[in-house]
């Protein structure tokens, strides 16, 4: 990634490299005068209706971290501000895997999709824009528990572990977003690629803990309501940055259910608006919920399940010991007795870490082909080997030079000659190193070394199974290449013609130009481009502010034909009109 892509500051200089190759530039000067007026329109009827119904954390929060409702946030401006709250935003290469996502909100980073919906979609679109990120989700983190909330999700989201068909799922949504966004891609590929999407989302099986823990954010992050079930207020990103969700969701049509665990079982459809959503009392609620969600994940219950989820999700994932010591890679084996592992096996490039931190010695490079250890007790020993102290190691001829055979329970034996052992800084054994070794299961040959030293892993149980490896240097993560510019090609010049009268416009307002003549542009508008509706309305609000009564009438009959034209924009034409002639009657 060029490193030339963001403004880095101090949040952001402590991602690591396998986050910061999803960040791309903003590219703020690509954003076009109706891009900007889309903005305009979206957040002057956000703000005025969601200044009654969303949480007063809302618009506190714009205040805060600077989103502005005149223009599209840039980048490095929210960064200025977002600091002083101890955040910071990235615009990120489209969709990013989950995990990645998640790990983002760990290290307090807001990620942004840099892009704009539509004019067409202008009321809602399921693809991540800027709207939802930035005006939905940033000013909401200006709330201290919140925030605390949000930071907490990712910490514990970036942990939960996938299945396989989770990542083929994200891996055929990318490419159907990258081919349908992409110049020239002949529908008969698009189709081929929405096929595959949807028969992956009808025959997921049994949902992962990854899958669980989306839905727990769709329903708080995206979709939440906080208060009561019988008055609550908005404050998921989705419903804020939504114009017509947002009203839509305070109706009795939607159906609003007390927030508990149930959530997570509760599954959501991106494409359709919500038939029912969840209402927290508070966000402290929230983090009970994810508490008691996390206490169900295999990063706290370890054991045999939490091992086999690992080698389900064929990804590179953590077994944590009861000693502390960390085995990162791709588990492929797990050999059981009386319920519990009694021996764990990877394949490939596996690292060994303590306390997230490698063990000296103990990189991929030295285990390049896999690791496997047995796990438990020794046959007839109440005592386990991390509980021993020298005198017990020694009294058991576990110690440096002695050729024994350990018996495991679940019939798992060790013989070799030990050449020395790994000690944590409080002096527990962490492994023990073995040459001329052999390792069997009943009458099996499971590892025998031809010249190589063996290390076994001490630890009486698994306590901990989670996605993303110990260490996050130990292995190579960065193979996100970024996708090239989603934005379209090849613009026509009628559709070049009508973004400079919007930029006109534009420059009218903002004073750069006041040579326009505003009752030309609307000519030229009826004219040539008789469908557009919203630079009308902007039209509509400079004659007002002008006292133009005249062409302000001119421009009302012109936007009751576009609406007799297209229905479907008559409710957000006769919404912009009437935030104009609400705010002149404020002024009178």
């Amino acid at each position: 990634m060029n490193d030339k892509a963001y403004e880095s500051n101090p949040v952001l200089d402590k991602l690591p490299k396998h986050l910061r190759q999803y960040i791309k530039p903003q590219n703020y000067e690509d954003y076009t005068a109706i891009d900007q007026a889309v903005w305009r329109y979206v957040m002057r009827k956000n703000v005025d209706y969601l200044s009654t119904v969303a949480d007063d954390s809302y618009v506190e929060g714009l205040q805060k971290t600077g989103i502005s409702i005149d223009h599209i946030p840039n980048m490095y401006g929210m960064n200025r501000i977002l600091k002083e709250i101890g955040w910071a935003a990235v615009a990120v290469d489209g969709f990013i895997p989950p995990a990645a996502f998640m790990e983002f909100q760990a290290y307090n980073v807001l990620v942004i999709a840099s892009d704009i919906r539509q004019l067409e979609n202008i009321e809602y679109t399921p693809a991540p824009d800027i709207i939802h990120e930035g005006a939905g989700h940033a000013p909401i983190i200006a709330n201290p528990e919140y925030a605390e909330y949000l930071r907490r999700f990712g910490e514990i989201g970036c942990k939960a572990i996938s299945s396989a068909k989770d990542y083929e799922l994200y891996e055929a949504v990318r490419h159907l977003s990258i081919i349908k966004e992409a110049d020239g891609t002949p529908e008969a590929d698009i189709k081929i690629a929405e096929e595959k999407v949807e028969n992956l989302q009808q025959n997921m099986g049994e949902p992962s803990e990854m899958a669980l823990i989306r839905n727990l954010h769709w329903w708080t992050v995206e979709y939440g309501l906080i208060g009561s079930v019988t008055q609550p207020k908005i404050y998921g990103a989705g419903l804020l940055s939504s114009i017509g969700e947002s009203a839509w969701c305070m109706t009795n049509e939607v159906k609003k259910i007390p927030y508990t665990l149930a959530a997570a079982h509760t599954e959501f459809d991106i494409t359709k608006p919500q038939p029912q959503l969840f209402v927290t009392p508070n966000f402290a609620h929230l983090s009970q919920v994810l508490e008691d969600f996390a206490n169900t994940m295999a990063l706290r219950k370890g054991g045999l399940e939490g091992i086999q989820k690992l080698i389900d999700s064929k990804e590179l994932c953590t077994v944590e010991l009861s000693t502390g010591l960390q085995i990162s890679g791709n588990f492929t084996k797990v050999i059981a007795h009386e319920g519990k592992p009694v021996y764990i096996q990877t394949a490939g490039k596996t690292a060994l870490a303590y306390h997230e931190k490698e063990l000296i010695g103990h990189g991929i490079e030295k285990h390049a082909t896999g690791f496997g250890t047995p796990v438990g007790k020794l046959k007839g020993i109440n005592l386990a080997i991390e509980d021993m102290g020298p005198r017990d190691l020694k009294a058991y001829n576990i110690f440096e030079g002695e050729t024994i055979t350990l018996e495991f329970e679940g019939e798992i034996k060790i013989s070799g000659k030990i050449i020395t052992g790994t000690r944590n800084l409080q002096g527990k054994i962490l492994l023990v190193t073995f040459e001329k070794c052999m390792v069997t299961h009943n009458d099996a040959v499971i590892f025998k070394s031809d010249g190589e030293t063996y290390s076994m892993a001490v630890g009486e149980a698994v306590v901990s199974c989670f996605n993303g490896p110990a260490d996050v240097t130990s292995f190579n993560m960065v193979t996100h290449e970024l996708s090239t510019s989603t934005a379209p090609s090849n613009i026509d010049n009628a559709r070049k013609r009508l973004e400079k009268l919007y930029q006109r416009i534009r420059d009218w307002r903002e004073n750069k130009d006041r040579t326009v003549s505003r009752s030309k542009i609307f000519e030229e508008l009826q004219e040539k481009y008789p469908n557009d509706w919203l630079l009308s309305v902007e039209l509509y609000e400079l004659a007002q502010l002008d006292g133009k009564r005249q062409l302000a009438e001119a421009i009302k009959v012109h936007l009751e034909h576009v609406k007799l034209e297209n229905p479907k924009v008559g409710h957000l034409i006769d919404d912009g009109l009437a935030l104009v002639d609400q705010a002149n009657t404020l002024k009178v």
